[in-house]
């Protein structure tokens, strides 16, 4: 996991509707960037119907919210449409975004070591710094979470 105070990896990826987007573009606004390990499973699905839910408090703060996995543009499409997620999904297969954020990590499932994503979530500030991280955060109270942090900030 990067370290509060440094500057957020930049990243150039597709979104749900092929559409490119990069850190550079949110430049002046708060960015809420969570990696999660999988579209249309139980956690990530609570995590993001939580994000959704919260979506326009998150926009009056003046934050965007963005969701980074290893799927397809064409998975995300399906979950963003089967739960009507308000907010952009970036699909990073080849894993450049993932990694550069250091969330690509050893995961133990029933004592079979993988290599995957680990639950992490990132508050990165106007100017691109990294402000608040969270690892192995609990899908569920994430979003809460980092709506807290929001108005802490």
């Amino acid at each position: 996991m990067l370290e509060t105070g440094t500057k957020a990896p930049e990243f150039s990826l597709p979104d749900q509707n092929g559409e490119v987007h990069t850190l550079e573009e949110y430049k002046g606004r708060k960015v809420i960037l969570y990696f999660y390990p999988k579209d249309n499973t139980p956690g990530c699905t609570k995590q993001a119907c939580g994000f959704g839910e919260l979506y326009p408090q998150f926009r009056e703060k003046g934050a965007v919210v963005i969701g980074v996995s290893k799927d397809s543009v064409s998975s995300h499409k399906r979950f963003e449409e089967k739960y009507g997620l308000p907010f952009t999904l970036l699909a990073d297969p080849e894993l450049s975004c993932i990694k550069a954020y250091d969330v690509w990590q050893e995961k133990k499932n029933y004592g079979k070591v993988t290599m995957g994503v680990v639950r992490t979530t990132y508050l990165i500030d106007e100017k691109g710094m990294i402000v608040k991280a969270f690892g192995k955060v609990k899908a569920a109270d994430n979003p809460a979470q980092m709506l807290g942090e929001l108005q802490d900030s």
